[in-house]
């Protein structure tokens, strides 16, 4: 039965555990994203989370705080200089994890994680889905005519400009 177990081991003693997850915790503050197995990201993202909400407060105590966790003093200037300035205003959920193929050699459950502001692809995916909405429904009465007045500026922006020429040479030998 697995009543209270909420931390997953991996198989590995407490001490060996806490030292992988910090060398992940590090490569995933440097690089900003990290492959590795799924229960080992779904591990990572419970150990990092806090670590990233403590660097939002730039007080001496959170920054010895992280570092007693992370042990490097690079990752901790990047982390509380970078990282806390893109999720200064998010309220929390800075990891992604996005499941990859299973590895060829023992067949592991793959999965990509990463800090989700530091993503370009899936910014500006989102950015491109708020200009453009369409639905199913028909358009409103009030919404075709003035698409039908933009279509008929544009028309007569470009007509009257070839009528206006040709008019006044066409009318004068008439009017003679």
């Amino acid at each position: 039965m697995r009543h209270g177990k909420k931390v997953n081991h991996l198989g590995r003693t407490d001490s060996h555990r806490k030292a992988m997850l910090a060398n992940m915790a590090t490569s995933l503050i440097k690089h900003k994203r990290i492959s590795t197995t799924l229960a080992k990201a779904k591990a990572l993202r419970t150990y990092v989370e806090p670590l990233i909400t403590k660097s939002k407060n730039d007080t001496t105590h959170s920054r010895r705080t992280v570092f007693s966790y992370l042990q490097d003093k690079e990752v901790v200037t990047i982390l509380f200089r970078e990282v806390a300035e893109k999720v200064a205003n998010r309220p929390g959920g800075y990891t992604r994890i996005i499941k990859l193929n299973n590895r060829a050699g023992d067949n592991a459950e793959m999965a990509l994680i990463e800090l989700v502001d530091f993503n370009e692809v899936y910014g500006k995916d989102v950015e491109a889905k708020e200009e453009k909405k369409t639905t199913r429904r028909g358009r409103s009465k009030a919404a075709a005519p003035k698409a039908g007045e933009a279509k008929a500026e544009t028309a007569e922006e470009a007509a009257p400009e070839t009528t206006t020429e040709e008019a006044p040479a066409t009318e004068e030998p008439k009017g003679e």
